[in-house]
């Protein structure tokens, strides 16, 4: 049995989580170098570009897997953990024509759309990024077949790895296409004062000409990347198998009819995917009120939101009619940061749900216990710290990392609505995991409801707010803050019912709080001191180890890491051994 575990590369969830973890890092690293040097080139209005097109394309990808990579995740989860190996095969099979399918109708869609999507937000120039990303739904969709499949077995590897190719090719030769045609364009303008056969009259209207396309450019690479990720997978799966032996499919019992997979399948992929979509259509929605209420302050009162920014909005953006866009990016800028941590915690609801799933199966309530409170104590241990850690080094962050005279004003922008998106980050990071468990414990439908509510709410915030010119953009932040609490706090309270399980919120909650509060405390007051001594890079550089090195201790000291959590990584027994003789753990 041990030889069939091994073959199966079957991971404990912390194992499962370092590996998604690691890979995660490596892809969010490389995404935001990616980001910030497309921001440093194009500004805020290719920042805007940019996400815009993003904003079109989450809903239409989550409509198109419909929560399937989760259902199959689950149903492999438990199918493994009942020795049903047959029905792990039939969920692979009956899976492949869904995703197919959904894959060339929602891309055919994406393509359409986007043409009604331009004139919804009032940027026509961004037709070019919404149709060079439109592919990567239909490749997406391949992924994941497998990436659920080989999710249900607690083989995270093939899902890093194909992660990390997506995002190398998405920084190589998305920025290579990028700065081809940025070169090109400026190279044409400088040889007939055309761009791509617009005729402009200087530098700025050349520059305006080439962002959309260049932005496009940058965006297929993110196409390419989901094609060869796709490919990977689809080979590792021909080539290397899942791990499930001849002899325990001989002993499997028979497989259930394949009608009846399918219900259970849709069954269970409904309520998730409906609770996907709707976060991703308000996230849409959110982007497109954002812009159009933003872009009603123009044309009814510009003087109030000029008396808020002043020269920060360039006057080229001003006369140009981008202002909205400009903010639009302003605000992804910061938001570049805040997906490094919700990317962290998207992995641990990844990894959880297979855990959580096994222990809920087999009615083991000591382990299912043990397997929620160390997802939510190791969510609580990174959104925490993160969350408050952003919002006290928001301006010499973003300073750090977009550098230059041309996005001086977007930092400026940008590190206000960063000081207010790290606390929206802490709830927003924390739903992810929680709502996992709410699915692998057989309560898909209890995220629709939440976050179909939360959406309603966040909806009403955001109208609202950003009409107000004081506010504008910040407003986006309150109604994440709001609505993604109000998940938050309802998911935990529906886990702790059905489970019949009191966490022991001290660890979950309190200790982390605590050693955040240390956290935020030492990276605020010694960037203080750091900038008296060294340049701005150097000191926020030296303010963040310095806060790293604050929350581990403070961790120790409030005790906040349990030894069962140690336990779970890798070389788990000889750090715990090390800790306990130090007396750091009990």
């Amino acid at each position: 049995m041990t030889k069939v575990k091994n073959r199966r590369k079957s991971q404990s969830f912390l194992k499962g989580a370092m590996v998604l973890g690691s890979s995660m890092v490596i892809v969010k690293l490389m995404g935001m170098i990616y980001k910030i040097l497309l921001s440093n080139e194009y500004g805020g209005v290719g920042t805007g570009l940019f996400n815009s097109a993003y904003a079109l394309y989450n809903p239409l990808f989550m409509l198109s897997t419909a929560g399937f990579p989760i259902a199959i995740s689950r149903m492999v989860s438990e199918s493994i953990t009942k020795k049903r190996y047959r029905d792990v095969k039939q969920i692979h099979r009956i899976s492949v024509p869904i995703f197919v399918l959904a894959g060339c109708l929602c891309f055919l869609v994406m393509v359409l759309g986007s043409f009604i999507y331009i004139k919804l937000i009032h940027a026509d120039n961004a037709i070019f990024a919404l149709l060079c990303l439109s592919p990567t739904i239909f490749f997406g969709c391949l992924m994941s077949i497998y990436r659920g499949y080989f999710e249900g077995m607690r083989n995270m590897v093939p899902t890093a790895i194909s992660e990390i190719i997506e995002a190398t090719c998405k920084l190589f030769l998305g920025l290579t296409a990028s700065f081809v045609v940025t070169r090109m364009g400026m190279g044409q303008y400088e040889s007939t004062g055309y761009v791509f056969g617009i005729r402009c009259m200087n530098v700025a209207e050349a520059e305006s000409a080439i962002i959309p396309i260049a932005i496009g450019a940058a965006i297929t690479g993110i196409s390419v990347g989901s094609l060869l990720g796709f490919l990977f997978l689809f080979i590792r799966y021909k080539r290397g198998g899942d791990g499930i032996t001849k002899e325990e499919l001989k002993n499997s019992p028979p497989p259930r009819k394949a009608d009846k997979t399918l219900r259970v399948m849709v069954r269970t992929a409904i309520p998730i995917g409906l609770g996907s979509i709707i976060m991703s259509l308000a996230d849409m929605i959110d982007s497109t009120l954002v812009q159009i209420r933003i872009n009603n302050i123009m044309q009814t009162d510009p003087d109030a939101l000029l008396g808020v920014y002043g020269s920060l909005i360039p006057d080229n953006v001003y006369y140009g009619e981008e202002t909205h866009t400009f903010l639009y990016g302003c605000y992804g800028i910061a938001l570049t940061l805040m997906m490094l941590v919700t990317a962290v915690t998207q992995v641990f609801g990844t990894t959880a749900l297979p855990s959580v799933t096994a222990a809920w199966t087999s009615g083991n309530k000591q382990q299912l216990k043990k397997s929620m409170e160390t997802v939510m104590r190791v969510t609580t241990l990174v959104t925490i710290p993160s969350g408050i850690g952003m919002s006290v080094l928001a301006e010499p962050l973003l300073s750090m990392i977009y550098h230059g005279s041309s996005v001086a004003g977007e930092v400026e922008i940008g590190s206000k609505v960063l000081t207010v998106m790290g606390i929206s980050v802490i709830f927003i990071a924390t739903s992810t995991p929680l709502c996992s468990m709410l699915q692998a414990i057989g309560r898909m439908d209890v995220p629709l409801k939440l976050f179909a509510v939360g959406m309603v709410i966040k909806i009403v915030v955001n109208y609202i707010l950003v009409g107000i010119p004081w506010i504008n953009i910040q407003g986006a932040n309150i109604g994440s803050i709001v609505c993604y609490g109000f998940v938050t706090v309802m998911a935990l309270f529906v886990i702790c019912r059905e489970t019949k399980i009191v966490p022991d919120f001290v660890s979950i909650f309190v200790k982390p709080l605590l050693a955040g509060i240390v956290c935020g405390a030492a990276a605020y007051f010694s960037e203080i001191l750091f900038d008296l001594f060294f340049k701005q890079r150097i000191a926020t550089i030296l303010a963040v180890v310095v806060a790293i090195v604050a929350y581990f201790i403070a961790l120790f000291l409030f005790r906040a890491i349990k030894r069962e959590d140690v336990l779970q990584m890798p070389k788990g027994n000889k750090i715990v051994k090390l800790l306990e003789k130090r007396k750091l753990i009990r």
